[in-house]
């Protein structure tokens, strides 16, 4: 492999790098409803859940609120998934250029 891919392909290695760690300190929010807000990390760990207390009109809406909860998270979890392909997705295109 002559210098300049070598060169190239490591320039690519730390944006990648660089990308991966923007998305994993990112945080993505979802909801569901407009009952509960979520907050998680582009590691997909969950860092924050709101819910709206004027939406519950009693304690019969449990089940609704588990569902409700956990639409939220699916969403941000998608949110995350959307967000990772996009930002690291150009970096598999470049790279299997390089015949990788």
């Amino acid at each position: 492999m002559n210098p300049a891919m070598l060169k190239k392909i490591q320039k690519l290695q730390k944006e990648m790098m660089e990308t991966q760690k923007e998305l994993e300190n990112s945080v993505f929010t979802g909801t569901a409803g407009g009952v509960v807000t979520v907050n998680i990390k582009g590691t997909k760990e969950l860092v924050g859940i709101k819910i709206n207390p004027e939406a519950m009109e009693g304690p019969e809406d449990i089940e609704m609120l588990e569902d409700t909860i956990v639409a939220a998270v699916n969403n941000a979890m998608k949110s995350v998934d959307k967000e990772t392909e996009l930002k690291m997705g150009k970096y598999s295109n470049m790279l299997g250029g390089f015949g990788f």
